[in-house]
């Protein structure tokens, strides 16, 4: 039986490439492992693997009674639902430790670097694999997207090297060129439903016993948000309704500007505004140099409900 390898709900290029990255180092190593998702891929996904010529992974929810890779979290809150019944027998990670727990040991392969197509590359530089040329592709985008073409502050000169290391494997001259035309096509927000904007890359976490939900949007230009913005502010107060949550936050990240407004709704915006020192105005916020939720958001708002 194969292990799964899997990234975290709602996934983004990280999760998505991660698993087809690992799981193809598994085979190679005689570990058999199917990559798997456990959602939609979004558009800069999509074009990322179109680009080099793969398909999504398969999509599969239940993970009862299987052994389980988990790529990109360590979150129960991001795991697939029946995590407790699986066998989970490694992580790769960049993020903080989260609360999931195992019965068994496991491998564990977590770097603070900006991004676990990052910690993956070191993976197979350790087991001596060679990167196929559109593996290469899929895993240097993915850091490019995490580490903002390098401008996000969770950027490492390990991801530095590695992007470099992969460009060259995968036969790309201009590597930020292509990190500019996937941001291009984040960018197109234009006839996307609300909800499907406010989910394309959002997670949840519980922040001691309150479960804050923290979406984001990063584009080239914030005024593509202009006539929808209003749309979105009502959307996420409806999931914060429907999730039961204390708050929710969407980042809108420009990434020329490099900073964020926060769109904000919560049972006690007090905190929200303790956490980044600064007041919001009408549950909206501009923080200046803010790029990474891992580094910038999660951290501090952690802390101020601690």
């Amino acid at each position: 039986m194969p292990m799964y390898v899997v990234g975290h709900k709602i996934p983004d290029s990280d999760s998505i490439c991660g698993a087809i990255a690992l799981a193809y180092l598994k085979n190679q190593i005689g570990e058999p492992a199917v990559a798997t998702r456990l959602g939609e891929v979004s558009p800069e996904t999509a074009f990322i693997l179109d680009k080099f010529g793969f398909e999504a992974p398969e999509f599969k929810e239940s993970y009862a009674g299987e052994e389980v890779y988990i790529v990109d979290h360590s979150e129960l809150t991001q795991a697939p639902d029946d995590i407790a019944e699986a066998t989970i027998v490694g992580i790769v990670d960049h993020h903080k430790l989260g609360d999931l727990t195992t019965s068994t040991p496991l491998e564990c392969w977590i770097r603070p670097v900006g991004c676990s197509n990052t910690v993956i590359k070191m993976m197979y530089d350790f087991y001596k694999v060679e990167i196929p040329a559109n593996i290469a592709g899929i895993m240097m985008c993915a850091i490019l997207s995490d580490t903002v073409i390098f401008k996000s502050p969770t950027c490492t000169t390990a991801d530095i090297k590695c992007v470099e290391a992969l460009a060259e494997i995968a036969g790309v001259e201009d590597f930020k060129a292509l990190g500019m035309d996937m941001f291009k096509v984040k960018s197109a927000v234009e006839g996307t439903p609300v909800r499907d904007l406010v989910m394309r890359d959002f997670k949840d976490f519980n922040m001691n016993g309150n479960l804050v939900g923290i979406g984001q949007l990063e584009v080239i230009d914030l005024s593509v948000f202009d006539q929808i913005k209003a749309d979105l502010e009502a959307d996420i107060a409806a999931l914060k309704e429907e999730g039961k949550r204390h708050s929710v936050i969407l980042l809108l990240t420009d990434i020329m500007k490099e900073g964020s407004e926060l769109l904000v709704v919560s049972d006690d915006v007090s905190k929200i505004e303790a956490a980044y020192g600064k007041a919001t105005e009408n549950g909206r916020v501009w923080l200046d140099g803010v790029l990474s939720r891992k580094k910038q958001v999660v951290p501090p708002l952690q802390d101020a409900f601690a």
